[in-house]
């Protein structure tokens, strides 16, 4: 028998909500209540597309004069932290995106106060439900690309230039939960350096790197002021190498079998020798991430199961976010992180 639809109460109609909600409209494990969005003209570009779900302007109002199991946010980052709370404190499972809160604290007190309560608090690192991150992860795992010595990735293109949070914090989350994700630990320390062209002390361009007490590292390099559209993830490891480039309609990976053979497998004397192999594009079915996404909280809520996503790690990926901003402000000098959660 199959459990009876999850009743959603919808928080922000801006610029990612439509996307949410076209997708929780078309599953039936979902339910959508109501909409919430303080702006009238939001509220009337919903009705006029789902007429006959109600709408209200606060999430007091939706709290109280509707009843829903969960509730997904996708408001502006600096008010996460406050209406996420109110639907914890409700008893209510929530699904936030990212970045789950723009401070390390807030996004701890939601952690805490979703565990005293019982409910699913979920991050919407939409990557980590993308179809080729969870190939490149299992093949990760089968140990066919040797062990990871180090990754890269760009973000990059010309705009949204934003005026209030810089092209990290806009940009890099979904590249640093990536990171965590594929190398299943958190850094020891960040450094970073980025300059702000536009808008005074808002950084157009970031260059991170992360260093894991595994002796891997990864370099995070996102700007919103660049000639090309670009959405690249390289891999590097000891026995193949990897590049996923998501701006590719259907040949997103592709693995070479090239690498230096090390040199205690050398005879004595011998130079050490660069491998050239063939180059290996997998066909990946894609499925939309978002759709996953929703699927996954969905489940989640309905099982007691932890998400992929979950609070804990967007506090980690938070932590990260907040090590960059420090580690700039020092000149790019190494910021140690908070590995315990």
């Amino acid at each position: 028998m199959s459990a009876a639809p999850l009743r959603i109460g919808m928080v922000g109609y801006g610029y990612w909500g439509p996307n949410i909600v076209r997708n929780l409209a078309r599953l039936a494990s979902a339910e959508l209540v109501a909409l919430c969005d303080a702006s009238e003209k939001n509220r009337a570009r919903f009705e006029a597309a789902y007429p006959g779900v109600p709408t209200v302007a606060s999430i007091e109002q939706l709290l109280a004069g509707h009843e829903v199991d969960a509730v997904v946010i996708a408001t502006s980052a600096p008010t996460h932290h406050a209406i996420a709370r109110a639907a914890i404190d409700a008893g209510k499972h929530c699904f936030v995106e990212k970045p789950l809160t723009l401070t390390s604290s807030d996004a701890e007190d939601l952690v805490r106060a979703a565990d005293a309560a019982g409910v699913v608090l979920m991050v919407g690192h939409l990557m980590e439900y993308h179809s080729a991150i969870g190939w490149i992860k299992d093949y990760i795992a089968s140990g066919n690309l040797g062990d990871v010595l180090y990754l890269y990735m760009q973000r990059l293109n010309l705009g949204k230039v934003r005026t209030q949070e810089n092209a990290f914090w806009s940009l890099a989350p979904h590249d640093v939960s990536i990171a965590l994700y594929l190398l299943g630990e958190m850094p020891e320390s960040v450094s970073a350096s980025g300059a702000a062209f536009v808008t005074p002390g808002v950084h157009d361009t970031v260059f991170a790197n992360l260093r894991f007490r595994s002796g891997r590292m990864a370099n995070i390099h996102v700007s919103w002021l660049d000639p090309h559209k670009v959405r690249r993830l390289t891999v590097v490891g000891s026995k193949q190498m990897l590049v996923f480039d998501d701006m590719q309609a259907t040949e997103k990976i592709w693995v070479y079998d090239r690498g230096v053979e090390p040199p205690e497998a050398l005879p004595y004397g011998a130079d050490v020798q660069l491998r050239f192999g063939d180059i290996h594009v997998p066909w990946v079915p894609l499925k939309e991430p978002l759709q996953e996404e929703m699927e996954h909280f969905i489940s989640c809520c309905q099982s007691g199961a932890t998400p992929r996503s979950d609070g804990r790690d967007g506090l980690r990926v938070v932590r990260v976010l907040e090590a960059v901003d420090e580690s700039i402000a020092a000149g790019g000098a190494p910021v140690p992180t908070r590995v315990e959660v």
